[in-house]
């Protein structure tokens, strides 16, 4: 998934980043689910629902910002060590598309991985028939929180 080669800090960082995504429960609320993960990606996948559409029937724009927001959190929490937290600091999202499918595949990728701040990008893609179009770019900054927090994931 991802062309940077990164080496995470903690080896079970999969089950921690499963583990965590697991208990939001707005995540769930949206119907959302965990895709691939690995060292500094991560893929978020929200199926459509009229729950999560704007009046003409594309996946709302809120829904679009939420599931490249996690998909992004979850990419740099992958590559912070046990115990640490991770909360957005900011993102910004250009909707380039309308979303338009069965789902929407948002794919999170670090672009700096600091001992504090990471920066991640995230293009989120409408599937629809098996064709993807490319509907959204966010870029995205997030803290590692050392010590602080409940150590279990994102907040």
């Amino acid at each position: 998934m991802s062309s940077a080669s990164f080496t995470p800090a903690d080896a079970d960082f999969e089950a921690r980043v499963r583990d965590s995504f697991a208990r939001q429960p707005f995540m769930a609320t949206l119907g959302a689910s965990l895709g691939a993960v690995a060292p500094g990606t991560a893929e978020g996948v929200l199926p459509y629902r009229d729950s999560v559409t704007q009046q003409h029937g594309f996946f709302h724009g809120g829904a679009i910002g939420a599931i490249a927001d996690t998909a992004g959190g979850y990419a740099a929490y992958t590559l912070f060590p046990a115990g640490a937290t991770v909360l957005t600091v900011e993102y910004k999202i250009n909707i380039m598309a309308p979303g338009r499918g069965e789902r929407l595949v948002a794919v999170g990728r670090v672009a700096r991985s600091g001992r504090t701040l990471s920066v991640v990008a995230t293009d989120v893609h409408a599937e629809a028939g098996g064709v993807r179009t490319h509907c959204a770019t966010a870029s995205q900054t997030l803290i590692c929180i050392l010590g602080k927090g409940d150590g279990k994931g994102m907040s």
